[in-house]
C-alpha cells in the first residue's frame, strides 16, 4: 500500500552530523506512523525514532534521545533523522518503516519497510 525508500546514508566521522531522509510513495498522513530502526552487526534490530505523521508528536528512544530529531515534510511525503553527534555504535543499517500501533518502535508492529540505507561511523 506504500513504498518507503530511503537516502542519506554514508561515512561520518564521530561527533558530527548526518541527515537521513525517507521517501514515501503516497501520502502517509493519517494514516500510518513512520519510524526510524537501526540494525548494527550482530545485534537485533531496534526503533531509534518515530512520529505521528498527522500530529507531529515525536518518541525516541533513550539512546539517542538528545542527539537525534525526527520530523516531517508532508508536502514532500518525506520524514527525516537528523543525526547529530554521532558515536561508533550509531554505525548500523538505519530502515524506514510505516505502522499503526504507537509507539511506532517494535519490529513486528510494523508493517511496511523501506531496503534500507548504511550509516558509517568513523575514527
Amino acid at each position: 500500500q506504500v513504498q518507503l525508500v530511503e537516502s542519506g546514508g554514508g561515512s561520518v566521522q564521530a561527533g558530527g552530523s548526518l541527515r537521513l531522509s525517507c521517501a514515501a510513495s503516497t501520502s502517509p498522513v493519517g494514516r500510518y506512523y513512520i519510524a526510524w530502526f537501526r540494525q548494527a552487526p550482530g545485534k537485533e534490530r531496534e526503533g531509534v525514532a518515530g512520529i505521528s505523521t498527522r500530529t507531529g508528536t515525536t518518541v525516541y528512544a533513550d539512546s539517542v534521545k538528545a542527539r537525534f530529531t525526527i520530523s516531517r515534510d508532508n508536502a514532500k511525503n518525506t520524514v527525516y533523522l537528523q543525526m547529530n553527534k554521532v558515536k561508533s555504535e550509531d554505525t548500523a543499517m538505519y530502515y524506514c518503516a510505516a505502522g499503526q500501533r504507537w509507539p511506532p518502535l517494535t519490529p513486528v508492529d510494523m508493517d511496511y519497510w523501506g531496503k534500507g540505507t548504511l550509516v558509517t561511523i568513523s575514527s
